[in-house]
């Protein structure tokens, strides 16, 4: 972990960068760059000859990006049907991963056919899931088209569905066979949802990529703005959870390191029971990462200024730093713990975080005390 990226992912002129994925026979390619919606169908051709294709996708992302993957579909000759659902995290259920399933059946796609994600980490996840247990696994191509999917949900083969008792507990690993990041579909988000993507990426320099980190401080801005920064920023993070997942597919080991800010994170949407009025899931991140560093430093493993030092940065982005930030009913100490308790990373009953010793120095802390994180969110709680 921690390396650079890799010298294939610098593309050539007028080329896609290209970060590989490297899994034996099941390894695929990022593809990231400008104007692939365009090439997907020649591309998805490319890697799956004959396939019939079947498209996922929500109604705000079919509105703005359906009808280019449809012609560029056509134009490759690939045959394809489409499957509109609801927008929004409640959408990962168990009627909507029934839908998808039911219509891919119903179209006759066939084992060797694929299920095309177009959406955001929601989308990813539950047409993932759809692929890896319709006819016992199907192919996958995932087409991320939020900030957040492209640099983290997308890639690494994590799908699923949540439960009414937690998020993303009810899935699967399956890994697609190719990652389409257009970088101009970026260009229709909200500038909530394209800050909440970037707390993933900073997520990236907080584990164990410190000068990325750094760089981010001061690139923030062209981030944002749309320069070269921010193909840079997307590739970097590809590669940052590629390498990982390279080495820890199924999360036995240091990918745990992925969920940094995570488990408060997750903790904190299921308290809004998922309502995107009060807190979408990349804010929920940027408070979990916040949480996590003002944990490890109560617990005296990391600097305090080290806590202060992220909180500003994600402030500095617009994105919310303390649970007092999250509007509507507040929270309360039952509830969070109840949810954290449900965390995948549990143990035994014992509670797993990962925690920091200092900027780019995550670590999987195991055993943590209950009652010290009890009485860390109530003192959070009322700040």
């Amino acid at each position: 972990m921690g390396e650079p990226i890799r010298r294939d992912a610098a593309p050539q002129a007028g080329e896609p960068a290209r970060v590989p994925v490297d899994l034996g026979p099941r390894s695929y390619d990022i593809l990231i760059g400008a104007d692939l919606l365009a090439t997907a169908g020649a591309r998805i051709a490319d890697r799956l000859p004959g396939a019939r294709v079947a498209v996922v996708t929500d109604e705000t992302v079919a509105g703005h990006h359906l009808p280019a993957l449809q012609a560029s579909l056509t134009r490759a000759g690939i045959d394809h049907t489409e499957i509109v659902l609801p927008a929004g995290e409640t959408t990962k259920s168990f009627a909507h991963l029934e839908r998808v399933v039911d219509a891919v059946i119903a179209a006759r796609l066939e084992r060797g056919d694929a299920v095309v994600a177009l959406g955001g980490g929601v989308i990813g996840d539950l047409a993932g899931f759809a692929s890896a247990i319709v006819r016992r696994g199907m192919k996958l191509v995932q087409v991320p088209t939020t900030l957040l999917s492209q640099v983290d949900s997308s890639v690494g083969g994590k799908t699923g569905i949540n439960s009414p008792r937690g998020k993303n507990l009810i899935g699967a690993f399956h890994q697609p066979v190719l990652v389409l990041a257009d970088t101009d579909l970026l260009d229709t988000l909200s500038p909530r949802e394209f800050a909440a993507g970037y707390a993933e990426v900073v997520k990236y320099g907080l584990i164990d990529r410190p000068d990325f980190f750094a760089w981010l401080e001061g690139a923030r801005e062209a981030i944002f703005a749309g320069g070269p920064e921010r193909g840079r920023a997307i590739a970097e993070s590809c590669a940052a959870k590629a390498a990982v997942v390279a080495g820890d597919e199924e999360e036995h080991g240091n990918r745990a390191l992925l969920n940094l800010g995570h488990t408060f994170g997750h903790a904190l949407e299921a308290g809004v029971r998922y309502d995107p009025a009060r807190l979408v899931h990349g804010e929920g991140v940027s408070i979990g990462l916040c949480l996590a560093h003002r944990f490890s430093a109560e617990l005296g493993l990391c600097d305090p200024a080290l806590a202060g030092r992220v909180a500003r940065h994600l402030a500095a982005a617009g994105l919310p730093t303390r649970i007092a930030d999250v509007p509507g009913e507040p929270f309360t100490v039952e509830g969070l713990m109840a949810a954290i308790q449900q965390d995948k990373k549990v143990a035994r009953g014992r509670l797993t975080f990962i925690l920091v010793r200092a900027l780019g120095e995550a670590f999987v802390a195991r055993d943590i005390e209950p009652a010290a994180l009890e009485r860390f969110l109530r003192a959070e709680l009322t700040a």
